[in-house]
């Protein structure tokens, strides 16, 4: 913005300011206390044949948009939360002094209270002819003209209260994701889960491999971690009795910022006792499914340009067979985890593109994380239908229990939707004492540099020496749900103050 520009836009602020104080200076308040609407702008429109002609009068509340006036004859669109609305104001059938109001003080994304009587004018809209208006709050600042065509989406993320009041589409992006949410808990509910609250603040982080943010509590001089998952607490409520447990929870990992990662985001957490991966693989399926219908009404649909189809049954596949498919191995290669996918991994890496290979070779020192750093730099980008890709490798998977016939191959699953990974879960690693070894590995990862292996966690460890039954976990993104369901490219189109870094 120019200094030009600068000096003008202060200019309107200031006029503002100057008719919130003339306004004050006449005894009247320019920030109202409480106006109470009878009627929402929706519940008009959708019953409009009650309203239109009769002696039915209405009080609507809300912002005033652009305004129009054509001599004695004057328009503005009013927004409340529930959609918009247009105002009629003419000399003869508004109060005097509100008419006075409405030229001296009134100006487009002021709040304002209206009472009046509906009618359609001769163009079909329907409109409200107000007898009374009132001024409830001054906005200072007026509305961005061109919002839509601003180019630095940055600027709605960081300035989202007029995003929302001028874009249509987000506030709907943002009603939609409460739907999401809404009927997650209904569904789960109605399943016989029980929803809890386990702590935000930890002193031993755990439950995924990320890096934590550190605080620190004063009075107990104590540093303590935000949780990157909420697992291990809920796991221990599943060894006190609860057999179906969920958390839709925030989670907090200090991490890079994308379009697909935000270092503060929304999971769904839940784990059901007596069950393994294969109960969870079918629970998913039907949880995503159900939370489409309900809030787009429909389990096909685009996104980014492209159908995702989730009415069909979600395919299911074992990730090495996937890895073996899309890099066109021969069947001889035999992929598998553990020091005997050694030549496996060879043959997989030297099918990759030279750029991935190289890559790989400097960061990768097993051949488990060869194949899956693969199968994440290449299979999974090209999952666009529903999959579930099942059967991780052990060693990579801490808290996860093995296969009893196949011990390198942890009963983990990984869901993805549009390229996107939606989901992880996985047959809940129970032995206490393979806990406890998993947890020392992870520490001397940990004391190495490795900033995203977990610490050790001897009070989990003495929960599951009390005995946990069976049980299998879920986390679900919930952004990134939504992101689907909104047809959303970005991770931040979806979080209502995305983490920005400073102007």
């Amino acid at each position: 913005m120019t200094e030009i520009q600068n000096e003008q836009r202060e200019d309107l602020i200031q006029n503002r300011i100057n008719k919130a104080k003339a306004y004050r200076a006449a005894g009247r308040n320019p920030f109202a206390s409480r106006w109470a609407p009878t009627h929402r702008a929706a519940e008009i429109a959708a019953a409009r044949e009650d309203f239109v002609d009769k002696d039915a009068t209405v009080r609507v509340a809300g912002r005033a948009l652009t305004i129009r006036s054509f001599g004695k004859a004057n328009f503005f669109h009013l927004r409340d939360g529930s959609g918009r609305i247009q105002i009629y104001v003419k000399k003869g059938e508004i109060a005097d002094e509100d008419l006075d109001v409405f030229h001296t003080t009134i100006d487009a994304g002021d709040i304002v209270g209206v009472e009046g009587k509906a009618f359609v004018t001769r163009t079909g809209e329907l409109t409200i002819a107000a007898k009374r208006l009132t001024l409830l709050a001054k906005a200072f600042r007026p509305l961005p003209e061109k919002w839509h065509g601003l180019r630095d989406v940055e600027t709605r993320y960081r300035r989202r209260c007029l995003d929302l009041v001028v874009n249509d589409d987000v506030r709907e992006t943002f009603a939609k994701r409460s739907r999401v949410v809404s009927t997650i808990r209904r569904e789960l509910d109605s399943r016989g889960y029980l929803e809890v609250e386990t702590p935000m603040m930890q002193r031993v982080y755990g439950g995924a491999a990320a890096r934590p943010f550190i605080t620190h509590h004063n009075a107990l001089d104590l540093d303590l971690y935000l949780r990157i998952a909420p697992e291990l607490y809920l796991k221990r409520l599943v060894v006190g009795g609860f057999e179906k447990v969920y958390e839709i929870n925030r989670n907090f990992r200090n991490e890079g910022i994308s379009v697909r990662h935000n270092p503060e985001f929304t999971m769904l957490e839940l784990y059901t006792a007596y069950w393994d991966y294969t109960d969870t693989m079918q629970l998913t399926e039907d949880l995503v499914r159900r939370v489409a219908l309900e809030v787009i009404g429909a389990a096909k649909f685009e996104y980014q340009g492209r159908e995702v189809d989730l009415a069909s049954p979600f395919a299911r596949v074992r990730l090495l067979d996937l890895l073996t498919e899309t890099l066109a191995l021969p069947a001889s290669a035999e992929l598998c985890w553990g020091d005997a996918g050694r030549a496996g991994a060879r043959t997989a890496l030297d099918a990759a593109p030279e750029n991935v290979r190289s890559e790989l070779r400097e960061k990768c020192e097993t051949s488990d994380e060869i194949l899956l750093a693969l199968f994440e730099g290449i299979a999974q980008r090209k999952l666009w239908q529903p999959t579930i890709v099942s059967d991780f490798p052990k060693s990579a998977c801490p808290l996860a229990k093995r296969k009893e016939d196949d011990p390198e191959t942890a009963e983990r699953f990984e869901l993805f939707i549009g390229g996107l990974e939606m989901a992880n879960a996985y047959s809940e690693l129970n032995d206490p004492e393979e806990q406890r070894a998993n947890f020392r590995i992870q520490a001397e990862k940990l004391a190495k540099g490795d900033k995203e292996a977990t610490m050790m966690d001897e009070d989990y460890v003495r929960a599951l020496e009390h005995g946990m039954p069976p049980a299998s976990g879920l986390g679900l993104g919930i952004d990134r749900l939504v992101m689907l369901l909104t047809d959303s490219a970005s991770i931040r189109d979806v979080i209502l103050f995305p983490l920005m870094r400073p102007e």
